[in-house]
């Protein structure tokens, strides 16, 4: 909620004082999706972001991106209103509830689900109207701006139903109950005086290269429920009891949007471009799956038990990795591709915040840590399952070859700096993981052991490296490279991944530093020093759960508990984390829903409870 913002459940404003330009607040949104699609919906409403056919295709509505040509669902009442959100239990529908004068209107908002078993080519978004009490004159319109905002819709009827077009992409607008719908300026809307006990629904059925099917009444009521049904089934199996089962839950049901269903891969973000400075340039697409993230999302599969999506994302990581083995992209596409050209849109870009980029350029830097974030990922996997497939262990041991060839080298580090590449202490912390990995697995006879005496050499060669050139005297701590007297949150991960013993006096006083000079109340900061980028940035979210879960490990349970229970009160109504927030303001900034946000959170709440018994 940004400064002077009144709460959540008590605004009597038009829908248009809840917006700046035109555009409402990040910390505004919710996220629906069915596994391969996901779109933002604002509080007043509006959904103001979604791609088709793929959560990385080109979108439909980006208002969020451009407020005047981006296209954008609205869907409000005509005279003012107070709102309530949530997630129906146990699920990823999301129930928005506008309380009135005149009386009480409820919108149910979900991309249907067909099965539980099976991906139908199909995709469907459904805006469910319910009146709850009085009569509420509530306004609809689609506007959708296909490619991007780059191409209006040719509006016809088929079969009396108003559908837009756009080349092969097709969307239909089907309405029952909430006034006839009429086509004008490329949109189709309409408007409905909506009774106490009556229940309206309009269906945006979407084809791309496919017939466009329009369902039944029946048909879309049935896969509301069903959809319902699939997500309460899911939540259910979730294995957490400990302190913040509610926050782990939802974090759980959000990643579970994330995962592109077709291929397993884990998205970095929802999203492309939100940026992390209002009218700066650190505007990224985080539609790719980051080896980065993999360790961290392979463990918080485990922890929870989803073995299912374990499976599929360790396959589709050794799958993505290997177009380009023994050297590892920093991200893959979700399809596994392992080109990401960065290319700028004309768009405006959230309250003026250009360029607006498709694709990330960051895919072809170096980044060193990546290969000990996939060793460790293959050594969670082969301890859960006993084996490794032979073709999988021998390219493990081919990466821990790789890397001791490698380590000197410097990179671009976790954080994708732009500037020359230099040697970054997380990067070399994580060559130690992935050379101390690879012994393991040799040592237990996972993967081929001929080299593992070459492993062990370079391991102790990198933590040399590390111990000499990588922590200052003078400060006592860990620094952000080689001869820097900068800090770096990242360098919390060398704790967490057992680059030493959590009681190392050098990694308890590393916590202590980052805490007493990258933390702001619960807020922490990725690094000091430059990075060759023009702007500020809010604090990273991710590195705030790293603090939390370090402070844990390292004996300092009480100060864990009570930095996790602010954390966990930074999220905005519905449970949901943006990549970064101002601190001064609490604003979200960046990309949303940030997997790695929900992924720390669920690693955190898991150490902490585990440290504390519970």
């Amino acid at each position: 909620m940004g400064a002077g913002d009144p709460p959540v459940n008590d605004r009597r404003l038009p829908a248009t004082a809840w917006r700046t330009d035109g555009y409402a607040p990040l910390r505004h949104y919710a996220v629906i999706g069915d596994g391969r699609a996901a779109a933002l919906v604002a509080r007043d409403g509006s959904v103001d972001w979604l791609g088709l056919p793929a959560l990385d295709s080109p979108t439909v509505f980006a208002a969020v991106l451009d407020a005047a040509r981006g296209g954008r669902f609205l869907l409000e009442p005509e005279v003012t209103y107070r709102v309530a959100r949530r997630y129906l239990p146990g699920t990823n529908v999301l129930e928005t509830t506008f309380t009135t004068d005149r009386g009480i209107a409820r919108v149910t908002d979900a991309l249907t689900l067909h099965d539980d078993a099976a991906l139908a080519p199909m995709r469907e978004l459904q805006r469910r109207l319910d009146g709850v009490a009085g009569t509420v004159p509530m306004r609809w319109s689609v506007q959708p701006r296909f490619a991007y905002g780059a191409r209006a819709p040719r509006l016809v009827r088929r079969a009396g139903i108003p559908v837009a077009e756009s080349g092969s992409d097709a969307l239909a607008v089907c309405a029952w109950e909430v006034g006839e719908p009429t086509c004008a300026d490329d949109a189709i809307g309409g408007r409905v005086d909506l009774q106490e006990g009556t229940r309206g629904l309009i269906a945006m059925p979407f084809a791309y290269q496919e017939p466009l099917v329009f369902p039944a009444r029946s048909e879309c009521d049935a896969r509301m429920e069903k959809t319902c049904e699939i997500w309460r089934h899911w939540a259910k199996e979730r294995a957490y009891e400990g302190m913040w089962r509610e926050a782990v839950l939802r974090s759980a049901l959000t990643l579970k949007l994330l995962i592109f269903a077709p291929s397993g891969a884990v998205a970095a973000a929802a999203t492309s471009s939100l940026p992390e400075c209002i009218g700066g340039e650190r505007n990224w697409d985080y539609r790719f799956s980051w080896v980065r993230d993999s360790a961290f999302a392979l463990e918080a599969f485990l922890r929870l038990g989803c073995s299912a999506e374990a499976h599929a994302y360790f396959w589709w990581l050794m799958h993505a990795s290997q177009l380009t083995h023994p050297r590892l992209r920093v991200l893959y596409r979700l399809d596994g591709g392992a080109q990401a050209p960065e290319v700028a849109l004309p768009l405006e870009g959230y309250h003026g915040s250009a360029p607006v980029r498709i694709g990330n350029a960051a895919a072809d830097q170096v980044q060193l840590d990546t290969y000990g974030e996939l060793l460790q990922t293959g050594w969670l996997y082969a301890r859960a399952m006993g084996r490794l497939d032979n073709d999988v262990a021998r390219r493990l041991a081919e990466l821990a070859d790789f890397i001791c060839s490698h380590w000197q080298r410097p990179d671009s580090g976790i954080w994708e700096v732009r500037s020359a590449p230099v040697h970054f202490t997380q990067s070399k912390m994580m060559c130690w993981v992935a050379l101390d990995r690879a012994v393991r697995l040799a040592e237990r006879g996972l993967i081929p052991h001929g080299h593992a005496a070459r492993w062990r050499s370079g391991r102790q060669a990198v933590r040399e490296f590390v111990e000499t050139r990588c922590f200052s005297q003078e400060r006592n701590c860990y620094v952000r490279s080689a001869g820097s007297e900068d800090l770096d949150a990242a360098v919390l991960l060398g704790l967490l991944y057992g680059y030493g013993d959590p009681g190392d006096p050098r990694l308890r006083a590393t916590v202590d530093a980052v805490g007493r000079e990258l933390r702001h109340g619960p807020y922490v900061d990725r690094y000091s020093g430059e990075d060759g980028l023009s702007g500020t940035e809010g604090a990273f979210v991710a590195c705030s759960f790293w603090l939390a879960e370090s402070l844990a490990r390292s004996g300092r349970l009480d100060d864990a508990v009570e930095l996790m229970d602010e954390l966990v009160g930074l999220a905005n109504d519905v449970g949901l984390y943006s990549e970064e927030i101002d601190p001064v303001s609490g604003a979200f900034l960046g990309n949303m829903p940030q997997g790695l946000s929900h992924l720390a959170l669920i690693s955190a709440a898991c150490a902490i409870s585990k440290e504390a018994g519970r």
